[in-house]
């Protein structure tokens, strides 16, 4: 925008890009590009129902950190009283109004600004007074295609008239406020007025259901003896219509003329009808007296006085309650709000994915081929030669192993009415998140120690196509047998002893389950003092780079036959795999690698989504991941 020679009364930052204001939202950096250069109305707080809150206008500038607003104040008496205001300091801030939003995942990325307005409370942490200017808004954004108002305030998606009227009703609240309310006037009591209060209470649920069976069965004396109490103002007995009830009369003897006096003499009166006690609070409340001398003018000597010749539970519950909300007052509490934007997973632990389908070697083509020279037979040595002798040939004996691919997937499927229902957030960006991060994990743990699903079924990930660590030929994995009957630091011996066998690249990395892993770290010497104090340590100790815990290997057995240690009943429990996960060749032809795809059906109105990836997988050097396996009984079969 091009600044011009007219003088403006004041200028600041309408909004600032960038930052996270109070409502969580951020915008982002020209979000209101289309803004700049535009001439919009100065209103006061967003109020339109009336010409006279038009306090000018402002000319946007849209710059790199956010939206600049020149001000300039009619000469209305709304414009001169604003300009006193903002000249004073008595308003600091700046709010917009925006239509049009587009916004991801809380972040506003396009709108339009129809207005700028003068607001008391500020929420972008950033957006800074320059030259009498305003900050931000302390507001909400809201998703509505029509319209929205950045202020302060609760969201609004309709017209102004209902946000003005929300805001009279609030001001009108306030003027209720300022009142001193029964409840108030009630605090005034002392303790021990308190407690006679609650005793009438308590008197009065413990009495009133006998009360209520024996009235009814004496309705017609309680209508003579109603009488009787009118005429006789020497009666104890003293009658309520009860409300809750409906018209039927209640009738009370417990205090009668003989009672005791009180702490201030003789009782001033001997019944104390609903009318009067109404009459004494309604005093309290418009006089702003306090309870007790409202009390004093209706003659009574003390509160207890009066309250010791009262005893309606329903009308001193009414007197008690009437003040502020008395019913549903939660309807009127903010709705909950989710701690995070998005909802969390229930999963297991994937950090080691990374350590395994991240740091395998990728490769472009999909059909993996090894070929192996052994030359460690007798005939593959150098040979001492003889004078006039016949030298012998070498003989090297070649190994060759391939790998062909096999499609992984995961579908998923959303209907278009629950994405566009979902505002608070994106869900299918979500739920591709998801959908990835299991595939990942699939992969991974295939990698690793195989799928564990049965060879049967139709979802397996063959073994011969990604091919696991843990049981793979001896020609590329060295399988340790540890003994059933080893202790801690005997299993620790035989994983450092194993340790020489491994002819991979590099150091290691030892993956193992978090039992074992906490197993190890706990182990102690004579005189109870860990030996191993970190992870770190314990790497070092069984010559590892490091430690991975993997959630998938518990409870990896395989059932040992005869033929591997001459005897039956007898399975293998997975301890731990060492390997570098670099000797391992992960790889995808060209369109194989891992690919979202997304689709809509129109007639089912759904959004079908799928990731997939065909690669295939498999060690590539001899000797290069060592097996762990502990020796146990299999478990007898109930039943």
């Amino acid at each position: 925008m091009s600044k011009t020679k007219k003088k403006y009364d004041f200028s600041g930052y309408a909004t600032k890009v960038g930052l996270k204001c109070s409502d969580g939202r951020t915008i982002l950096q020209d979000a209101f590009a289309d803004a700049d250069g535009k001439t919009v109305p100065l209103v006061y707080q967003h109020m339109h129902n009336d010409p006279k809150n038009i306090l000018g206008h402002a000319v946007l500038e849209n710059r790199k950190d956010g939206v600049y607003a020149y001000c300039s104040l009619n000469d209305t008496e709304s414009g001169k009283t604003a300009k006193a205001l903002i000249q004073h300091g008595d308003i600091t801030a700046l709010s917009i109004y925006a239509n049009s939003l587009v916004e991801k995942a809380k972040n506003v990325i396009h709108g339009v600004i129809r207005e700028v307005s003068l607001v008391i409370a500020g929420a972008n942490p950033e957006a800074y007074i320059d030259n009498l200017a305003f900050q931000h808004g302390d507001g909400s954004i809201s998703t509505d295609e029509t319209e929205a108002i950045i202020c302060a305030g609760a969201l609004s998606h309709d017209a102004f008239i209902e946000i003005e009227e929300e805001e009279v009703e609030l001001k009108h609240a306030d003027k209720e406020g300022d009142k001193e309310t029964v409840g108030d006037v009630f605090e005034t009591l002392s303790e021990k007025q308190k407690t006679v209060v609650y005793a009438m209470i308590a008197h009065a649920l413990e009495n009133s259901e006998e009360a209520a069976a024996k009235h009814s069965d004496d309705s017609e004396d309680e209508d003579e003896d109603e009488d009787e109490d009118d005429t006789d103002p020497d009666s104890a007995e003293i009658q309520h219509t009860n409300k809750r009830e409906g018209d039927s009369n209640m009738k009370k003897n417990i205090f009668d003329k003989s009672a005791p006096a009180t702490e201030g003499g003789a009782l001033a009166h001997d019944a104390l009808t609903r009318e009067e006690l109404r009459s004494i609070f309604n005093d309290a409340r418009q006089s702003q007296s306090t309870l007790k001398n409202a009390f004093l003018a209706h003659g009574y000597d003390t509160i207890k006085d009066a309250l010791a010749v009262y005893e309606h539970r329903d009308d001193v519950l009414a007197h008690v309650n009437t003040y502020g909300i008395a019913e549903n007052v939660e309807y009127l509490f903010p709705d909950s709000r989710s701690a995070d934007s998005t909802p969390a997973f229930i999963k297991r632990k994937t950090e080691w994915v990374s350590k395994v389908f991240g740091a395998a070697k990728h490769v472009p083509f999909s059909r993996i081929k090894t070929v192996l020279a052994d030359i460690t037979a007798d005939e593959a040595r150098a040979r001492g030669y003889v004078k006039s002798n016949e030298k012998v040939d070498e003989v090297i004996t070649l190994l060759k192993r391939t790998t062909d691919p096999q499609t992984v997937y995961k579908k998923q499927k959303l209907d278009r009415d629950d994405i566009i229902d979902i505002t608070d957030f994106d869900v299918v960006i979500w739920l591709r998140a998801e959908m990835r991060m299991m595939l990942e994990e699939e992969i991974a743990r295939a990698q690793l120690v195989g799928d564990g699903r049965n060879p049967a079924s139709d979802d397996k990930i063959k073994e011969d196509k990604i091919r696991p660590i843990a049981t793979d030929s001896s020609v590329y994995t060295v399988e340790v047998q540890i003994p059933a009957n080893a202790t801690v630091s005997q299993m620790i011996d035989q994983i450092i002893l194993g340790r020489k066998q491994y002819q991979g690249t590099g150091s290691p990395t030892f993956f193992t389950t978090p039992d074992i892993n906490g197993d190890m770290l706990l182990l102690k010497d004579s005189t109870g003092r860990r030996l191993y104090n970190t992870e770190t340590d314990l790497a070092a100790g069984i010559r590892a780079r490091e430690i991975v815990e993997v959630p998938v290997m518990e409870n990896k057995v395989v059932v040992v036959t005869p033929a591997e240690i001459g005897t039956a009943g007898v399975q293998k429990r997975l301890v731990g795999v060492s390997v570098n996960m670099s000797d391992y060749s992960l790889g995808a032809d060209k369109g194989g690698a891992v690919t979202m795809f997304d689709d809509f059906d129109i007639d089912f109105n759904q959004y079908k989504y799928l990731i997939e990836t065909r690669c295939s997988g498999a060690l590539t050097m001899p000797h290069s991941a060592i097996a762990y396996w502990k020796l146990e009984a299999i478990p007898a079969l109930e039943g």
